[in-house]
């Protein structure tokens, strides 16, 4: 194994691989998956000098710490969080400079879900369908990290950047979710729209990377039947039996069985990646075409 690669010391909870993910292959039943939290997966990126779709590691909660085989530029984004390097405090946001041989630990999040470790040059894991992510509804890419694992690094393709910290915005307090209704609005009653756009919803302790599930009010159906199995996309709403919303993120299946309510903007699915258990939530119908995240740098 090269010297241009990391050991990881501690796990973490949850801690993957991950980049812009792999579209462009839902009709083999395998979805995008990619990090997340895109805007503070590209900022780190950004900051260590690396193209915006490099590999970079993605948090759960309780962070991870790895040991690098060779000094390397890091950047840690995403959820706040304590960061060291040798027990030694270091930036959060900004470039870190970490010896060969240091420990860089990402402590657990103080407030949001995930971070994000941009390397220097990226995780080199070898790519599957054009993407390094790890998806775990496919089971497709490099498996989550395990303690003792050891992930190539790729050459560093340019400077990073000259900043002390870099501005991004903190993980919501309170998560809105702009939705436009359909593509099955008509399987639901109007009052499972009141409840929608007025209930008290809470983002669930069992939301994941496939979606995010809400504590709240059920939504009553006013088709009873079943529905056959049809696309599903990123933000789809999905309500299954319980009447909860369910959320779909980016290891979402290709396809489902239960109604859709609607689909959320494209542009707020970076602040559900950040919502802890608990957060409230609320779901604001809208009209026309709802914003999509950009896919481009």
């Amino acid at each position: 194994m090269t010297d241009r690669a990391f050991c990881v010391v501690r796990a973490g909870a949850l801690t993957s691989v991950q980049d812009e993910g792999r579209p462009g292959h839902a009709h083999l039943g395998v979805p995008r998956s990619g990090a997340l939290d895109l805007p503070a997966s590209r900022l780190a990126n950004r900051l260590v000098g690396n193209p915006a779709g490099a590999a970079v590691l993605e948090t759960t909660l309780s962070g991870c710490a790895v040991r690098p085989r060779r000094a390397v530029t890091v950047a840690v984004t995403g959820a706040p969080c304590p960061v060291t390097v040798e027990g030694r405090p270091a930036a959060w946001g900004a470039p870190v400079r970490v010896p060969a041989g240091a420990v860089l630990d990402i402590a657990a999040a103080v407030r949001g879900v995930r971070s994000y470790v941009a390397f220097a040059g990226g995780i080199a894991v070898e790519p599957v369908l054009g993407s390094r992510s790890t998806d775990l509804l496919s089971g497709l890419g490099p498996a989550p990290l395990t303690d003792g694992a050891v992930l190539p690094l790729g050459h560093p393709a340019g400077h990073h950047a000259r900043v002390d910290a870099a501005p991004a915005p903190g993980p919501p307090g309170e998560l809105v979710l702009r939705m436009l209704p359909g593509p099955r609005a008509d399987w639901f009653t109007p009052d499972a729209f009141t409840a929608l756009a007025s209930g008290r919803y809470r983002v669930s302790s069992a939301s994941n990377r496939i979606g995010l599930r809400t504590e709240g009010p059920a939504l009553e159906r006013a088709v009873h039947g079943e529905l056959p199995s049809e696309g599903m996309v990123l933000g789809a709403v999905q309500v299954p039996p319980d009447g909860r919303p369910v959320v779909f993120l980016a290891d979402h299946p290709t396809t489902g069985g239960y109604p859709v309510v609607g689909v959320v903007a494209g542009t707020d699915l970076a602040a559900a990646a950040q919502a802890a258990p608990g957060t409230p939530l609320r779901f604001v119908p809208v009209r026309g075409p709802v914003p999509r995240a950009r896919q481009e740098p």
